[in-house]
């Protein structure tokens, strides 16, 4: 016998609402879940960059370029970097008469302001580093030069020492001559370079007894030099400046590599090597 299961007329209408309500709450739970998905950020493509860059940084930033450039194309493998390091009025010289140089870092403001004034920037340059100033002597600081005035003086030997200075119109030479100046201390020097690596490498190489060059340069040579702190030195302390210039083919790496130098880990490498914070 077949056996038939009946639905009394209360339980059906039961049975309806449940039916009812549970439509209702699925309709309620799959708005709610669409609601959720449209309000729910989407996640920000990854900024990609490419192209060639050519930079252009004073000398005494060699160390810091070098390492910040390899983590800048690791982190954007499509971007090449070429570096070259010089001082810096001979890097803005080089710019006014156009090479093709996409980010100009200078260790003052006067050679970024030529560049400036020429209207070659393609953003307002970014200060992001200051320096200071050593007397670089032979390890172990045989001459016995302990300020300023030592360089005009006479040395055990009788003999005043070799003095090498960056040329007035680099930053470095700019700084020197303020700090002599205020200390009135007038030298006759045996050359003046046009970069401060020069004067760094005359030293370590006992071409000279003596020189001006930055507290950054002294650590970087590991020994080559030691370097003798100068009193008051921050009175002449130069500002780092870098921008991206007007007329590049990678506008957008170009103003990345430089907005990195105020990165939080562009800041302790700088520390790291000697810099001071920017003013």
């Amino acid at each position: 016998m077949t056996q038939r299961r009946f639905i009394t007329r209360g339980l059906r209408r039961s049975l309806t609402i449940a039916a009812a309500l549970t439509i209702t709450v699925g309709s309620l739970t799959a708005c709610a879940n669409n609601d959720q998905a449209t309000d729910k950020p989407a996640p920000e493509a990854s900024e990609t960059l490419s192209g060639e860059l050519n930079v252009a940084a004073a000398a005494s930033l060699q160390p810091a370029f070098e390492e910040l450039s390899d983590r800048f194309t690791t982190e954007h493998p499509d971007v090449k970097i070429t570096l070259s390091f010089d001082g810096s009025s001979v890097l803005a010289t080089q710019i006014l008469e156009g090479a093709p140089i996409d980010v100009f870092a200078s260790a003052d403001e006067a050679n970024m302001l030529k560049v400036t004034d020429k209207k070659l920037t393609a953003t307002d340059p970014i200060t992001f580093a200051t320096s200071s100033l050593e007397i670089a002597v032979a390890p172990g600081n045989p001459l016995g030069i302990t300020d300023l005035a030592s360089l005009a003086q006479p040395t055990a030997s009788g003999e005043t020492p070799v003095v090498v200075l960056c040329a007035a119109e680099v930053p470095c030479g700019a700084a020197s001559h303020k700090l002599l100046d205020r200390d009135g201390v007038a030298i006759t020097p045996a050359s003046e370079e046009q970069s401060v690596t020069a004067v760094l490498t005359k030293v370590a190489a006992g071409e000279a007894d003596a020189g001006l060059i930055y507290r950054s340069d002294v650590l970087r040579s590991e020994g080559g030099v030691d370097g003798i702190e100068i009193a008051g030195s921050n009175e002449a302390a130069g500002s780092y400046l870098i921008a991206p210039l007007s007329g590049s083919a990678s506008p957008e790496a170009a103003l990345a590599f430089a907005e990195l130098m105020n990165s939080t880990e562009a800041q302790q490498l700088f520390e790291k090597l000697g810099f001071g914070p920017a003013a």
